[in-house]
């Protein structure tokens, strides 16, 4: 019997829009990301370098872009929060212990907070026992770290534990550690057709 739930937040609860900010960088002149560009974001998301660091490694490929255009290009990606899901969430917490864990930077996060507002923000994170940005804990999915610290920091019983999130090396990772999952397919799915799923 599940008593934990763990979510992922990108394109489970908040829509992506992975294709607006790459049209949005094409416009500054850069072509799609790189080998040096993903790692760089690999380090910023496990807060291994300054958002300034990260914004001056475009600026390498695309010298004639300021650090507000790249800001918004890159926070392009962050789309809508429904409020369904949300109102989803905070039935689910009335039952079940709720945590949510996000390969995330400060840019984004920041981002998102502005967008949907205090109020929102507030009552969605009231939704959680803790929430645990990959930025702020210096690791990232799909680490085995980054799921055993969660498991015994909280004292959660893996298989009564169920892991959502929509990439497959994720679900992946957490299943070898015995945790149930379900890997939301984009598009497809939803986070609310949970019980749909008769996972719980």
């Amino acid at each position: 019997m599940i008593n934990a739930i763990i979510f992922d937040f990108g394109d489970i609860f908040i829509n992506l829009e992975k294709q607006a900010s790459l049209d949005e960088f094409k416009k500054l002149g850069l072509d799609g990301p790189n080998e040096e560009l993903l790692e760089m974001n690999d380090l910023f998301e496990k807060g291994k370098i300054t958002e300034l660091e990260f914004i001056e490694t475009f600026q390498k490929y695309i010298p004639k872009a300021d650090v507000l255009e790249i800001r918004k290009a890159w926070n392009a990606v962050i789309g809508d929060f429904p409020l369904y899901r949300l109102e989803f969430l905070q039935m689910l917490s009335q039952k079940y212990r709720l945590f949510l864990l996000t390969n995330t930077d400060s840019i984004h996060i920041s981002r998102f907070e502005h967008k949907v507002g205090a109020s929102f923000f507030s009552d969605f994170y009231q939704c959680f026992e803790k929430v645990y940005y990959s930025f702020e804990m210096g690791m990232r999915k799909p680490s085995a770290d980054i799921f055993n610290f969660i498991i015994n920091k909280h004292d959660l019983s893996p298989k009564r534990t169920l892991f959502i999130d929509d990439k497959k090396e994720n679900t992946a990772a957490a299943e070898a550690l015995g945790i149930q999952i379900w890997n939301l397919q984009v598009g497809q799915e939803d986070v609310v057709d949970l019980f749909d799923k008769k996972i719980l």
